[in-house]
């Protein structure tokens, strides 16, 4: 019975972004008269149908035609609406990539692009719907603004701050419910990583779910005896260089966390920052140049060793490097 109710606490304190998602955009909508919403028929998934049964005329299923999507919410966006484009993160970035370069990114339109089912946490589904590369194709392109946020209360800070922000915003979701680790007095801020752990032989760098498998780690490693300092960089783009090389000069040491591809997304960006301003020894967690495959999110996670235990021993194998 102890472990029954242990669980029942365990799940209360999860939170879905994709559900977030969906309800803090139905209650912006009605502070928001300019808020349009675009989704390729995937609304049931992506949470959208919340704000199309309270503003019908101002929603738009464009059925399975991404790249059209696009072209229409550019369209929209130069006559002064706020387009919030959602479908799965593969069919978000992936099929509309030549659309989302030309029309959004190099006129730096006020549109957001909001993905769910990002990862490889998407499940059975497998490689075909597990996106991976989204974060190193939206990072790449110019005045385009990229966030993954760590749990659902930063979910809803950063759709609020999303919204007064003026240009291109892609923002990467999930399918599965995540733990919650901030409280509402959170004050999320673009550009802008936040410590989530203070410690000086060690740090790490998470986004998105890892900043939870991450935290998991470093109460590990407390116990070993290791201080770790754990950094959650929810917005990858533009990165907050400043934190970086601070935190890398005061531990030494830096591994970094993602349910990305380590080529293109958070891994490459902290190494970017660090081998021109603050060279330190770097071990990056994420998935190493494989694609997806099917299985359970938990399987898969220890599939592709993104496991608190494999965030420990990334640690302690970078620490001889000092």
């Amino acid at each position: 019975m102890r472990l029954k109710a242990e669980r029942r606490e365990e799940l209360a304190k999860l939170l879905g972004t994709r559900n977030v998602y969906g309800e803090v955009l139905a209650e912006l909508g009605e502070k928001y008269k300019n808020i349009v919403v675009l989704n390729a028929d995937l609304s049931g998934s992506t949470k959208t149908n919340l704000f199309h049964k309270k503003f019908p005329h101002r929603f738009f299923n464009m059925g399975i035609a991404e790249q059209d999507m696009i072209g229409t919410a550019v369209g929209l966006a130069t006559t002064g609406k706020i387009p919030f484009v959602s479908t799965f993160a593969i069919f978000a970035v992936g099929k509309p990539w030549e659309q989302i370069r030309q029309s959004i990114a190099n006129p730096a339109l006020n549109v957001k692009i909001v993905a769910t089912h990002g990862g490889i946490t998407v499940g059975e589904d497998g490689a075909s719907h597990q996106c991976i590369e989204d974060i190193g194709l939206m990072r790449i392109l110019p005045h385009m603004v990229v966030i993954v946020p760590a749990d659902g209360i930063e979910t809803k800070k950063i759709i609020e701050a999303i919204v007064e922000y003026q240009g291109p915003v892609y923002v990467r979701l999930s399918r599965m419910r995540f733990p919650v680790i901030f409280d509402e007095s959170y004050d999320f801020k673009i550009s802008k990583g936040n410590v989530i752990r203070k410690g000086k032989d060690v740090t790490i760098f998470a986004t998105g779910f890892m900043v939870s498998q991450s935290l998991k780690a470093v109460k590990r490693l407390e116990d070993e005896g290791i201080s770790t300092q754990l950094i959650n960089i929810s917005t990858i783009k533009p990165i907050d260089q400043e934190l970086i090389i601070n935190a890398s000069r005061t531990t030494g040491a830096v591994v970094t966390a993602e349910e990305h591809s380590i080529i293109g997304g958070l891994g490459s960006a902290v190494a970017e920052v660090l081998s021109e301003h603050c060279p330190t020894p770097m071990k990056r967690i994420g998935i190493q140049d494989q694609p997806g495959t099917s299985g359970s999110p938990a399987e898969l996670l220890d599939y592709y060793q993104l496991n608190p235990q494999h965030i420990i021993s990334a640690v302690k194998e970078v620490l001889q490097q000092k």
